[in-house]
């Protein structure tokens, strides 16, 4: 190989250098009708060079004889027992020209042409395939392999890619327990000795090198399944661009706030809460909101405005599943066996709370945490203003409560009802799931009712005004909602007037109430039921299974609310149960002709086939009552 101070080495170098700006800057310029223009000019550049190469290597193979041989494998590179050793003079040029052939296959691939690209990176491989892994070589290794496991997982050939991204692991893992020090970037290889780089930078290139490798197999563990391992690596990652400060605030974060799901559906709330603290603060740096008048000025400045606001508002709704999420937690761990808080459970997991609080700082100790010198204090002091463990009472109940709407109403400025309308009520339909967790830690039943009443105000608005043609299975989901929560008002309305008395002596007032929310909950639920009709206005002889059990239940549900209307007039109540009587009887019988959907509503088949039984001998009692009236 020409010397490293000769003339002809530098202008190899010039070259080199002018391709990479070519690729890296001047690409970013190119114009739309002719995207790869910098991209195609680099290429040729890169040709020449590995054309010089191979002729530098043509004179020098004439007057060295062939490549060292070593008497045993170092690292990789295994050759019937034997290996040639990387950072030999032969070493030295093969990895030259394999860098080229790497720096070729990337071109291909960014321009589009993936077949010529993976030529370029097997052609490389083969050429470093024989020389052990050393500091001249493990870099183009790591690089190399990575690129080709992300071209196979571009072409949905996860199997190879998790294997190519595997074996790149590996090979940084034992690079580093043998040498530990920063190897020679694939750049220097084209640098003059006066531009070196320097024992940091060469450290920084080669761990972010690692990191894209666990970012890979991040995706790749994600995409077979392998959910735990994925979120291992997804955690990692972070972490690790935090150190090498190598990363875009938004993308970070929204990363981390998506890492917080999985462990938030795991119940690892403590990480999770970890995950979204770290991605609020980590938003941050990405500075402030372009204003309305900034925006309206410049194309660009409105196009940074939409990115933040939509990301930060997705942040907030991760924070949004965060509370609700554990405050179910809590409901499920408290309810009895009727669905109210159980008192004698509530006590005895508050006396195992110290215990809990103990684990929980045990186990923050040993976590890998986000943060730099820079961010880890504002980290940790949001951490604190949020809780992790399930609270237990009212009181704790509603400072989570208070955490999640204030991140509802930071999601719903940006996904307003006007141009998000699916995300805008996903929102709504979390704040009412927020409002009904709240009220089961709620012990006066007349609050517990308003909060229910708050999910009526903002839930029935939107109901009613939405168009049942383009969102259909979110109206149903609305109607089904509003059935059940007038459902449950009048429930709680009927336990506090039978506290106070018994139906035969309820004020007109009292009736007129619980029979207004016995309507409600029956209009709702029938309205559920007549989206299910055809466009000829037909109802389905076999209802399809994502509507089977809603449809089932909600005629259950009216069934049993006709029998509920407070009636002073025999006439009318025996109108009301002969509905109720109707709804029981489609039940039943669509149980006997489907046996299948069984399964589905077990305990609601169960009781309409014992009301139908039951039913008509009251009906024909108060027939009896009513001729004898008159």
């Amino acid at each position: 190989m020409a010397s490293v101070n000769s003339s002809d080495w530098r202008a190899i170098c010039e070259q080199f250098t002018t391709a990479l700006n070519l690729t890296e800057v001047e690409s970013r310029k190119d114009p739309e009708n002719d995207p790869f223009r910098s991209k195609y000019k680099a290429r040729e550049i890169l040709r020449e060079i590995y054309s010089a190469l191979k002729n530098f290597e043509a004179t020098e193979a004439d007057s060295e004889t062939s490549g060292e041989r070593g008497e045993e494998q170092v690292v990789d590179g295994e050759k019937d027992g034997q290996c040639f050793y990387g950072d030999s003079p032969a070493g030295w040029r093969a990895a030259k020209l394999a860098a080229v052939e790497y720096f070729l296959g990337v071109n291909h691939i960014e321009t589009e042409e993936l077949s010529a690209g993976q030529e370029h990176l097997m052609n490389c491989m083969k050429l470093i395939d024989k020389w052990s892994t050393s500091s001249m070589n493990v870099s183009l290794v790591i690089h190399v392999k990575n690129q080709l496991g992300i071209l196979w997982s571009g072409r949905d050939e996860t199997e190879t890619a998790k294997a190519f991204l595997e074996t790149a692991e590996g090979t940084y893992l034992r690079y580093m327990k043998k040498e530990g020090s920063p190897p020679t970037d694939m750049t220097e290889y084209f640098s003059t000795e006066e531009n070196q780089l320097t024992h940091q930078e060469r450290t920084k290139r080669f761990e972010l090198a690692y990191t894209h490798t666990k970012y890979y197999l991040a995706q790749v563990y994600q995409y077979l399944g392998e959910t735990e391992l994925s979120a291992t690596y997804c955690h990692s990652t972070l972490q690790r661009q935090l150190q090498l400060n190598q990363f875009n605030p938004m993308e970070w974060a929204l990363n981390a706030a998506t890492l917080s799901q999985y462990y938030i559906n795991k119940g690892l709330y403590m990480e999770g809460r970890h995950c979204l603290s770290a991605a609020t603060v980590i938003s941050g740096l990405a500075g402030e909101v372009p204003s309305e008048a900034a925006a309206e000025e410049s194309e660009q400045e409105q196009e940074r405005r939409d990115q933040l606001r939509q990301k930060r508002a997705d942040i907030a709704r991760c924070w949004i599943k965060y509370c609700l999420n554990l405050l179910l937690d809590a409901k499920k761990a408290l309810e009895d066996n009727i669905g109210e808080l159980d008192g004698d459970r509530q006590e005895e997991l508050k006396a195992a709370r110290r215990a809990e609080v103990e684990e929980e700082e045990k186990s923050r100790k040993s976590a890998l945490l986000f943060g730099s010198e820079d961010t880890f204090d504002s980290i940790a002091s949001l951490e604190e203003k949020v809780q992790s463990l399930t609270p237990l009472d009212f009181t704790d109940a509603r400072a989570l409560f208070l955490v999640g709407q204030t991140y509802v109403t930071q999601a719903k400025e940006y996904f307003e009802m006007d141009g998000f309308v699916t995300d805008h009520i996903e929102i709504l339909q979390d704040h009412s799931a927020l409002f009904r967790a709240l009220a089961f830690f709620e012990d006066d039943l007349e609050r517990r009712c308003k909060m229910h009443k708050r999910r009526v105000d903002m839930l029935e608005p939107i109901c009613n005004d939405l168009n049942g043609h383009y969102y259909l299975v979110i109206r149903r989901q609305l109607m089904f909602e509003l059935a059940e929560i007038y459902n449950e008002m009048m429930d709680l309305k009927l336990t506090v007037a039978n506290c106070q008395s018994d139906t035969e002596t309820l004020d007109s007032h009292t009736i007129k109430k619980l029979n207004h929310l016995c309507g409600a909950s029956a209009k709702f639920f029938e309205m559920f039921l007549e989206s299910l009709r055809s466009p000829e206005g037909k109802l389905p002889e076999v209802l399809e299974e994502e509507v089977l059990r809603p449809a089932l239940v909600a005629r259950f549900r009216v069934a049993r609310l006709y029998s509920r209307v407070i009636c002073p007039v025999i006439s009318d109540k025996l109108e009301n149960l002969n509905k109720s009587l109707d709804h029981y009887k489609y039940v039943a019988q669509y149980g006997d002709a489907h046996p299948e959907a069984s399964a589905a509503v077990e305990t609601e088949l169960e009781l309409s086939r014992e009301m139908v039984s039951l039913l008509p001998i009251k009906i024909n009692r108060l027939k009896a009552q009513m001729i004898s009236n008159n």
